[in-house]
């Protein structure tokens, strides 16, 4: 018998909390020099002067660190079959370096696919959160699952 989650073990509503998991300066700097070069997320000098006043991650570098955090939380641990993409990104506050940051995971709904039966969606709500349980970065998408019984429907 298999241990991983299929679609019937979400439920709406459901909330889990994961990590922490550190970020550092070095990281930060080293995710922007290759895939985000600007200033804000290079120098701390340079970075005062935005509008961010600061070095901070770049977003993308947020969502990467959302998605290994998902991956390591819960996805490797269920039948994934996979995203048809995402629904929204926000960056809402920037994030520092040395910050501890947490993911919780809100599942907004549940719903059989229409077109094949053997998956199911699950809509979720993915929040960065910092020490401080302030918001950083949020991720809505639609994950699919695999159904326990393929063809039976709800």
């Amino acid at each position: 018998m298999s241990t991983k989650l299929h679609w019937e073990d979400f439920q709406a509503g459901a909330v889990t909390v994961y990590g922490p998991r550190l970020v550092t300066r070095e990281e930060i700097v080293a995710f922007a020099a290759e895939f985000d070069p600007q200033p804000m997320h290079l120098d701390e000098t340079a970075a005062r002067a935005t509008m961010l006043g600061g070095l901070a991650a770049s977003g993308w570098h947020s969502c990467c660190l959302l998605m290994r955090m998902i991956a390591d939380g819960f996805v490797n641990k269920s039948h994934s079959m996979g995203a048809p993409g995402v629904d929204e990104v926000r960056w809402l506050k920037p994030l520092r370096p040395n910050t501890y940051v947490r993911l919780r995971a809100t599942v907004l709904e549940t719903r059989a696919s229409k077109s094949r039966s053997d998956f199911g969606f699950v809509k979720c709500l993915f929040e960065m959160l910092d020490e401080r349980d302030a918001v950083l970065t949020t991720l809505t998408s639609p994950l699919m699952i695999a159904r326990r019984e393929a063809g039976v429907r709800p």
